[in-house]
């Protein structure tokens, strides 16, 4: 974008400070104008024949420019894929950890992609995993919807979960333990 005497046309389509169509000018009339009123003059299109001008202040321009971008960025939030991977025999202890950490990310925003993966002749047994994979899809249901139907890859079942919208993280209220007579 080029302000005031970088600009090399010699005619310029000018639009004043309000916005108001001024008309095709000369580009030192243009300037002038600009600095009467103490501002620049900045190229807004160069495509066109003669180039469209606009009397603004670059400076203000600049930071609410900048200042967009920060919001667009702060809008765009960073969803990000974390992995749970699972056998298709896993004991009761181990299945309950894989799921906590699997409602944690649902809880923080993140997508979790559930793996059952086989080794040697477990592929065999595909329903074990398939029965691993749907309770872990219930317990999630109330966190989290699974994206799409669940994929066959190679030696693994691929499932992905995203947190439902508008879900607030749960707050977990600790039960008080008892203590044991001795």
């Amino acid at each position: 974008m080029r302000i005031n005497e970088q600009i090399e046309e010699r005619e310029v389509r000018l639009i004043d400070q309000e916005g108001n169509h001024v008309g095709v000018v000369p580009l030192r009339e243009a300037l002038t104008r600009a600095r009467a009123v103490g501002l620049d003059l900045v190229t807004i299109n160069s495509s066109n024949a003669p180039h469209i001008c606009r009397i603004m202040d670059f400076g203000q321009f600049k930071y609410e420019q900048a200042k967009k971008r920060r919001e667009a960025r702060k809008k765009s939030a960073t969803i990000s894929v974390k992995e749970v991977k699972l056998r298709p025999k896993i004991d009761e202890h181990d299945y309950q950890f894989k799921l906590r950490n699997a409602l944690r990310f649902l809880a923080e925003g993140d997508k979790v992609k559930i793996t059952i993966m086989f080794r040697g002749r477990e592929i065999t047994h595909t329903e074990l995993g398939r029965k691993v994979l749907d309770r872990m899809q219930e317990d999630l249901s109330a966190h989290g919807a699974p994206e799409g139907r669940p994929s066959f890859e190679g030696r693994t079942i691929v499932a992905v979960f995203s947190p439902l919208k508008g879900k607030k993280p749960a707050v977990k209220t600790e039960e008080p333990k008892e203590a044991s007579a001795v």
